[in-house]
């Protein structure tokens, strides 16, 4: 018996050597330096080892055929040899790097961020409504970025030599038709929206990504809260009236409401008007905001409406009129958007949504009357797919509605039809590719077709950004942009075409520690600019797309809140040259609203001891084109320089009751916007002319905001 069983084993322990396979190899990164402790296994098999000090593995396996390796280790991507089992010996494997988002490079060449979520950010929520003399309007806290002009007249974005019709708002990826109040000539409007619904914005001043489109110079993407953090409710008590809000939560289900009432009589009552205004009813306006979400474990699904209606009768000074003229406006709006992301396996995505509008503006001009009535809708599907975290692609489509009517009328009959409508669709596609964790790149094409000026364009989109250090990096960007002409035009001449503008913009950036310096060099080119014949543009003008023009310049930004304990402040500035020959210019000029210069400086403190937060700002702009029918030049001539300086004051009374003081222009700069000049000269030949000035040099607002919330902690300090 004993001399049966040593042959059978000895037998058996020679088949066990012949049958097992040895998996052998050795693993570098990219620049040849073994890797110590990558994990190396056959993928379904308990059979691996890790590599050592050089790099090297060997493990043996009794599998057969075709097998699959796995090379794994962290800050690498994981990497797989397919082959026979005799192939996996004597291998030699490189890891790549892999691309990490906290610490890689970014794409950031013409965007700033406002959000807790974004690394680069470079303004936070509480940014956009504790900036000294921006009054809780978020459009006056961009303003102190580089890059725009504050048009003070105006409140709109002006952005690098664009006017501010070249600059769209989307909420949660859809386009907002109206996103400002309506007002008269030389009364800065506002933004509709309350800072208080939205987590973060993201402000393009050049070089946005193909997904967005019609928009010349910039686009401002807004995204509303994805889940509260608890119940709570706000009350706000204004010198200028006042506000509820309100925000439950069910479990993944959360609704926000919010509703104000703005009424500027008493104010006007106390610090009445002083330039060249009188007011038969002051600005008046009601107006309210909601968003619905529910958030599932694979899905967002929100729903966002805002509505308001205001109205105003206003008398101006005309240097062409004996009295002064009187201006009556009454503006309706409901805006609607819907949205939905679904996350499907294998890293696809699908978010899907539709917006709509409805605004209307009873306006009358002395004795005309203008009944202007727009209907508008977005539609939009995108798809997502992330192949890896170097790869990923998106592409879509999204379909625009437009629908407008204008009514005029004059007190001696006449009356006139101006109507248009309009279906644009358009389809883009973007890639990202990150080739390294210093090396990336997106590629992206956008393709538009308008019914009402019937026209295709094709806008090519890429951008490259590369990280010299831990600290800083380098990014370029080049884009196409179309827009189709504006309401004013499309009411009398659709036979036009878009007008085209060409983005070429290099930026360096630098983060370290709670300080950020950017510097971001441009030039636009302008072509197929509507022109028109006429000061306005007229049912009987002649238009073409011959217009042309160039802006270029440097923005500088530095933000610092760590130097000094409890000051954290900003200094933005802005050069800029830029000429255009558009709408009824006669030359090539540099317009009013484009100053060579822009520099703003924003700092806040908080001081323990008055449980306060104080903010200062300071904006300067040098002096704005006009042009003086008295000189041969066109538009050749200077204001003087734009100052002003505002004070805010926080004060928190107890955890969840706060005093909010704010003076806009505190040392009552004597601002000029602009010169208005007679139609017709005087008696010794020289056109007469008035300054316009803002109404009112210095603007004072109190408010007292009081928060009921769950814990008895939170407070309205973070909307202020």
């Amino acid at each position: 018996m004993k001399n049966f069983i040593l042959p059978f084993l000895v037998l058996l322990n020679i088949n066990l050597v012949i049958g097992q396979a040895i998996i052998s190899g050795k693993v570098t990164d990219a620049k040849q330096n073994p890797i110590v402790g990558a994990n190396v296994y056959l993928e379904g098999t308990y059979d691996g080892a890790s590599t050592t000090e050089n790099g090297n593995f060997s493990f043996e396996t009794f599998e057969e055929g075709t097998q699959t390796l796995v090379i794994s280790m962290i800050s690498y991507e994981p990497h797989y040899e397919v082959g026979d089992i005799t192939y996996l010996d004597g291998l030699t494997i490189q890891l790549k790097e892999a691309v990490n988002a906290l610490t890689g490079v970014t794409l950031t060449a013409g965007t700033f961020e406002a959000g807790d979520n974004s690394k680069v950010s470079a303004l936070k929520p509480l940014d956009i409504v504790t900036t000294a003399g921006a009054v809780g309007d978020f459009v006056a806290a961009l303003q102190t970025l580089p890059g725009t002009t504050s048009v003070n007249e105006d409140g709109r974005l002006f952005v690098r030599g664009g006017d501010a019709n070249e600059t769209q708002v989307f909420i949660d990826g859809l386009r907002v038709f109206q996103p400002f109040n309506a007002t008269p000539n030389n009364i800065p409007t506002r933004a509709r929206f309350s800072p208080f619904l939205f987590k973060g914005i993201t402000f393009s001043t050049g070089g946005y990504p193909a997904e967005y489109g019609q928009a010349l110079s910039s686009v401002i993407l807004l995204n509303t809260t994805d889940l509260p953090d608890q119940d709570k409710t706000d009350i706000s008590i204004m010198s200028v009236g006042g506000g509820v809000g309100h925000t439950k939560i069910w479990g993944k289900t959360s609704l926000s409401l919010n509703t104000s009432y703005v009424n500027l009589s008493p104010y006007e009552a106390l610090i009445p008007s002083t330039q060249g205004i009188r007011w038969n009813s002051p600005y008046e306006s009601i107006g309210g905001e909601a968003v619905f979400r529910y958030i599932g474990d694979k899905s967002k699904f929100k729903m966002y409406t805002g509505f308001n209606r205001a109205n105003l009768d206003i008398e101006q000074e005309d240097i062409n009129f004996d009295d002064f003229v009187r201006f009556r406006l009454t503006n309706g709006n409901l805006y609607f958007n819907t949205s939905y992301k679904h996350f499907f396996e294998s890293d696809w995505t699908l978010t899907s949504g539709a917006a709509i509008s409805w605004d209307t503006n009873d306006i009358g001009f002395q004795e005309n009357l203008v009944d202007a009535n727009e209907t508008a809708s977005h539609l939009k599907l995108k798809v997502q797919k992330g192949f890896s975290s170097r790869f990923n692609v998106s592409f879509g489509t999204e379909f625009f509605f437009k629908d407008y009517k204008e009514t005029f009328s004059d007190n001696a009959g006449f009356e006139i039809d101006n109507n248009f409508n309009d279906r644009l669709w358009a389809g883009f596609a973007e890639t990202d590719i990150f080739f390294s964790n210093r090396l990336a790149m997106k590629l992206g094409l956008r393709g538009e077709r308008s019914s009402v000026i019937d026209s295709y364009t094709l806008s090519p989109r890429v951008s490259l950004a590369y990280k010299t250090g831990e600290k800083g990096q380098f990014s370029l960007a080049y884009g196409d942009f179309y827009q189709n002409p504006l309401n004013e035009v499309l009411r009398f001449n659709p036979q036009l075409e878009s007008e085209k503008t060409s983005h070429y913009i290099f930026n360096y950036q630098y983060l370290n520690n709670g300080k950020t310096f950017r510097a971001e060099a441009y030039y636009k080119d302008y072509d197929a600019l509507v022109k028109f014949d006429s000061e306005l543009p007229l049912f009987n003008s002649e238009f073409s797309n011959s217009g042309s023009g160039y802006a270029t310049g440097l923005d500088v930004f530095w933000r610092d809140n760590k130097t000094i304990d409890n000051l954290d402040y900003w200094v933005s500035y802005s050069f800029l040259d830029t000429e255009r020959d558009y709408r009824n210019f006669r030359d090539r000029a540099t317009p009013n609203f484009a100053p060579t210069h822009n520099l703003s400086v924003v700092t806040k403190y908080w001081v323990n001891d008055l449980r306060s937060q104080i903010g200062l700002s300071y904006f300067f702009n040098s002096g704005r084109p006009y042009y003086n029918p008295n000189t041969e030049e066109f538009l050749a001539e200077k204001t003087r320089s734009f100052n002003n300086i505002s004070l805010s004051w926080s004060y928190l009374i107890d955890q969840q009751k706060i005093l909010f003081i704010s003076v806009n222009n505190v040392l009552g700069f004597q601002n000029i916007n602009n010169y208005q000049y007679a139609n017709t000269p005087n008696m010794n030949g020289v056109f007469d002319r008035r300054a316009l000035t803002p109404a009112a040099d210095s603007f004072l607002f109190v408010g007292f905001f009081w928060t009921i919330s769950t814990d008895g902690k939170s407070n309205q300090l973070d909307n202020l």
